[in-house]
């Protein structure tokens, strides 16, 4: 049986802008607003997940739905060693097209 693992650290890797594809599609009431980057989130940032179903404080929550399966998968023992040269540590992005984040999901075994 796998070894699960109580606790995942999320850090903010980079923010992208694509304001290419933002000046093309984005609605003018956000364009206004100037959303880009991703106004949310600072890289470098770090949240500590210990629930798999709990998003953690201050943590956006559309970048939770996209990344959850990945954190499940490494807090259930799993590794992305396909890709990824560390076990235990999984790289993923939400889905914002205007303003993706990057984020690694890292394994903290206690």
């Amino acid at each position: 049986m796998p070894n699960l693992a109580k606790k995942a650290r999320i850090t903010v890797l980079k923010k992208i802008s694509c304001s290419d594809i933002a000046e093309q599609y984005m609605g003018d009431d956000y364009k206004e607003m100037d959303m880009m980057p991703c106004p949310y989130l600072q890289e470098g940032q770090e949240f500590i997940s210990d629930d798999w179903g709990k998003c953690p404080e201050g943590f956006c929550g559309w970048a939770w739905a996209d990344i959850h399966q990945y954190l499940v998968q490494i807090m259930s023992g799993g590794n992305f060693t396909t890709y990824a040269k560390d076990e235990g540590v999984a790289i993923a992005c939400c889905t914002d097209g205007f303003r993706p984040v990057v984020f690694k999901i890292e394994r903290i075994e206690e």
